[in-house]
């Protein structure tokens, strides 16, 4: 059963000054989007579809033809224009759910990925989530069910009007990732979890 992903990776950087997909994970050079890519695919998701901005072309340099690569060309829309554009490339007869994540949590866990995974395969819930207490993080799981529902959402609120309007049917699946629960999205937190400076 097909379950594509979508790597969303195109948002301005304001906070960290630069592109976060084009970050690097370790002194070895691997970026943060290319990281994210050998964790979904070993985590079982075998179609991989990243959705950048203005980076594009320096992303799609890095990771060559290990994924499909689509241009937002309105960014400023939100983190949902991103996942509608990302979901327009990968919805095709036989897809049945989409995993979404940002690229400013690459060092999520493979094991994370594939207990989502074999979650939604198990219970075919419309949305499965990582918990940890009371947060909930990333990479979230859209069932076919809530494709509708994400593309008449509302860009400002994004997909959490949709994730509330499944709240009854949500699943939460109990996490001990930190990496699942944070992003990175300030010099001091890039130090924090990789160890170098910018």
């Amino acid at each position: 059963m097909p379950m594509p992903a979508i790597v969303l990776a195109a948002g301005r950087s304001t906070r960290m000054g630069r592109p976060k997909a084009l970050l690097r994970t370790s002194d070895e050079g691997e970026t943060f989007v290319e990281r994210l890519l050998s964790t979904l695919v070993a985590g079982g998701i075998d179609d991989v579809v990243v959705v950048a901005g203005a980076e594009a072309a320096a992303i799609e340099e890095r990771i060559g033809l290990r994924a499909r690569i689509v241009v937002n060309p309105d960014v400023d829309r939100g983190q949902l224009s991103s996942m509608l554009v990302g979901l327009g490339v990968v919805d095709r007869p036989g897809v049945m759910a989409v995993m979404m994540t940002p690229v400013d949590q690459p060092f999520v866990s493979e094991a994370t990925v594939r207990l989502l995974v074999d979650t939604w395969r198990r219970l075919r819930a419309p949305i499965v989530r990582p918990v940890r207490e009371d947060r909930h993080g990333h990479p979230v799981i859209f069932d076919r069910s809530t494709f509708d529902a994400l593309r008449r959402a509302d860009p400002a609120a994004g997909a959490k009007e949709v994730v509330r309007a499944h709240a009854a049917r949500l699943c939460d699946v109990a996490v001990e990732d930190p990496a699942a629960f944070e992003d990175i999205d300030t010099p001091a937190d890039y130090e924090r979890w990789t160890g170098l400076k910018l």
